[in-house]
């Protein structure tokens, strides 16, 4: 195909989206309702992705010592733990600030259960909080943390806890959610398609004459094609792109919502658009123009069999 050929074909595509008014109207708007919806469900499941991410990082290992550990054996069992390849960051947590941070969480609340309790009867005992690369590795973490206690003769380890079966239980709700939302996007990716395809053969089947009549003249079925290629594209990217402000205008507001409004940012944090507008313009950006293209080229084909 030459230079002079390919302008002709873009013309007609150009021509062909405000000659056929309505019909594209029809074709714009079911793009912009299907992947408005699929772009809805795909921020929800990030959202919710990304909260599931923020609980298993939240996920430690809590190590008690023993009262009688001294600073040397402390120090060794410290090294010891934050060699463990698995292990990110470990923190020595005193005791006097241990019962500061018990008193803080508990709240107004917990002054009366901890009244009486200071640093000279400071009741808790000395402890490493520790931190995992993986929040499903935290069992093995602990399991490993434990067995230190056989390597030496003090056993400086009083306990290891980690949340047991509700750490397991968060993991499985995690991994859960995360397939579950796969399934959802890939499902209503698929209902997109089809719907946006039926839409733009529709456009094509009020214009099936015209095709016949190109066909009879000896019009080759690229030449043909072309066109309608270019008509697609343009019905998915002009859809793709008036989803894309509509979908990004309102997320915007919504995550200022969370944040003044609704005075939600300690209790969920919404991902900031500027993190996640390139990559999720770019693909409902794409994935418009390519099911329009494959609307188009799946809706032709039946019509140069003539």
């Amino acid at each position: 195909m030459n230079f002079s050929t390919f302008l002709r074909h873009m013309r007609e595509g150009f021509r062909s989206v405000f000659r056929n008014g309505w019909m594209s109207i029809a074709s714009i708007t079911s793009i912009i309702v299907s992947l408005f919806i699929l772009g809805v469900f795909i921020l929800l499941v990030f959202n919710v992705n990304n909260l599931a991410d923020q609980a298993d990082s939240q996920v430690e290992v809590n190590v008690f010592l023993e009262l009688n550990v001294n600073q040397d054996l402390r120090e060794q069992l410290q090294d010891e733990i934050s060699k463990m390849p698995e292990v990110s960051n470990i923190k020595y947590i005193p005791k006097d600030q241990g019962l500061e941070e018990l008193r803080k969480n508990l709240g107004e609340g917990g002054e009366n259960f901890l009244e009486g309790y200071a640093k000279d009867n400071n009741p808790l005992p000395d402890a490493f909080r520790v931190q995992v690369i993986e929040a499903t590795t935290v069992p093995f973490v602990a399991q490993k943390i434990e067995a230190l206690n056989t390597e030496h003769v003090e056993k400086p380890i009083l306990k290891v806890r980690y949340g047991g079966e509700t750490v397991q239980t968060l993991f499985k709700v995690t991994a859960l959610i995360r397939n579950i939302g796969l399934i959802l996007v890939a499902a209503l990716a698929l209902m997109a398609m089809f719907l946006i395809a039926n839409t733009i053969r529709v456009t094509i089947l009020a214009r099936r004459r015209e095709i016949s009549i190109m066909k009879l003249v000896g019009a080759t079925n690229q030449f043909i094609r072309w066109p309608f290629f270019i008509e697609g594209a343009l019905l998915g990217g002009i859809g793709s792109i008036v989803t894309i402000i509509i979908l990004f205008v309102g997320y915007h507001q919504l995550v200022v919502a969370s944040v003044t409004s609704l005075n939600m940012a300690s209790m969920v944090t919404l991902i900031p658009l500027q993190q996640i507008w390139l990559w999720l313009g770019g693909l409902l950006l794409v994935l418009g123009i390519v099911i329009g293209v494959w609307g188009s080229t799946v809706s032709i084909r039946r019509f140069l069999k003539v």
